[in-house]
């Protein structure tokens, strides 16, 4: 863990050195598969564990609701994002985990979901999560688009998803923030796109 080892000057200043090595090309192509998706009205799923469960819920709640105006909210005739994260159906979860098996609690649920054409967001940050692979699996099997976030050597799904953004660094706290980090940049990009916003303003 860096944050033990480092003060706080020098881990932010590590900080600052991880975010400026992200590859912006491939920032980017996060934002526009969400937005095609949006665009297209294809399905979004979003699955990760532990702190990554949680970033897959914080980033399934962003997308979902604020990538429209408050003012939005009430109209049913502005389109939606569908987004989903797999890692909040606790009942289905614990089903699957006891009566199957963890690594099928999220690829049970895109079984029953997941059509050609949706986009599979997995979050990981060793890479090598089996209920991962497994979906990643699965759903490129399917014809699904999937895109990893990944950390330390990006393990496995780094070389299975179809795209993704990987964060070169050996210590997970700090991987699992640059990528809630990153995606607040995208989850903006994103409402600009649809609501002809900011820099994209007509």
């Amino acid at each position: 863990m860096l944050g033990a080892e480092l003060t706080c000057d020098r881990y932010l200043d590590r900080l600052k050195t991880e975010i400026d090595h992200i590859n912006q090309d491939g920032l980017q192509r996060w934002a526009d598969l969400l937005y095609a998706a949006w665009e297209e009205g294809r399905f979004v799923y979003l699955i990760g564990n532990g702190g990554s469960g949680t970033t897959a819920t914080h980033m399934c709640e962003d997308l979902g609701k604020s990538t429209l105006y408050e003012k939005d909210l009430q109209d049913d005739s502005k389109r939606r994002l569908k987004i989903m994260s797999l890692t909040d159906n606790v009942g289905w979860i614990l089903a699957v985990g006891n009566d199957v098996g963890y690594e099928d609690i999220f690829v049970q649920q895109l079984a029953n979901y997941g059509q050609p054409g949706d986009l599979l967001i997995a979050i990981s940050g060793s890479g090598n999560s089996p209920n991962i692979i497994k979906s990643v699996d699965w759903a490129n099997r399917h014809d699904l688009t999937t895109f990893g976030l990944t950390g330390f050597d990006g393990g496995k799904l780094k070389t299975l998803q179809t795209d993704g953004i990987h964060v070169n660094l050996n210590d997970m706290g700090m991987v699992e923030s640059i990528h809630l980090c990153l995606f607040h940049w995208v989850l903006n990009d994103v409402f600009a796109r649809i609501n002809a916003a900011g820099r994209y303003a007509t």
